[in-house]
């Protein structure tokens, strides 16, 4: 079951201004080392960075929370699987709010999806619900079972 979804619009222009007017303390303020060393590995760092900016937006909304109630940026991870496949990391606040959110019985498992097409960069993050034990199943390439009736 869905139990929340988010999803933010970010200027890249926006976050290259802030990046050029804050420069270290905006960098350690929002993103994590290993998404400040995945950025500096890539051509596009500001779109990069960006597209982290509008995920961790995205993810807090769909908390329900905004940046409210504590959450902090770092606590909301972005980083990739082997395949590129984005994924977000939750811990702290966040991850308190996550398994809030989590009914009992049930596993979170956190989609997210990045996109850019300059100047803008997007993302969508979607918070399922799977009963307990499936979300490995599904982890491990075994197919995932049918919902409903």
């Amino acid at each position: 079951m869905i139990v929340g979804i988010g999803t933010d619009l970010a200027s890249i222009d926006r976050i290259a201004a802030t990046l050029h007017r804050f420069g270290d303390r905006f960098r350690q303020r929002v993103f994590t080392e290993t998404e400040l060393s995945q950025a500096d590995r890539r051509q596009d760092v500001v779109g990069t960075l960006a597209r982290r900016w509008a995920a961790k937006e995205a993810c807090a909304k769909a908390l329900g929370t905004g940046l409210r109630m504590g959450i902090a940026w770092r606590e909301m991870a972005v980083s990739n699987l082997p395949g590129g496949q984005p994924t977000l990391h939750l811990t702290g606040w966040a991850a308190h709010r996550l398994n809030a959110l989590t009914p009992p019985g049930h596993d979170a498992v956190v989609h997210v999806s990045l996109t850019d097409d300059p100047p803008w960069a997007q993302a969508f993050v979607v918070i399922e619900a799977r009963p307990r034990g499936t979300v490995e199943k599904a982890q491990n390439g075994a197919p995932t079972p049918e919902w409903g009736p």
